[in-house]
């Protein structure tokens, strides 16, 4: 089990209620063990288990919630 914390953007949050959306979202994920939502930085820092889940785990699940994530290494 390798515990990684991760910093990714968040597009399409336009106030905490959004932000408390993608937490949720992102809590639901298997393998994340935290998340927190900075709708200021429009910023999610993660914490998960690389060993279950992944970006495409994660985006998927934001842009199911109808906001979008971006792998900041990968810009």
């Amino acid at each position: 089990m390798a515990i990684d914390k991760k910093t990714f953007k968040v597009t399409g949050m336009h106030c905490e209620g959004c932000a408390d959306r993608v937490i949720n979202v992102l809590k639901k994920v298997e393998g994340v063990r935290s998340a927190n939502v900075t709708l200021e930085k429009g910023q999610a820092n993660i914490a998960l288990d690389t060993g279950k889940t992944g970006f495409d785990d994660l985006k998927e699940a934001v842009e199911k919630a109808g906001y979008g994530l971006v792998n900041s290494d990968q810009s």
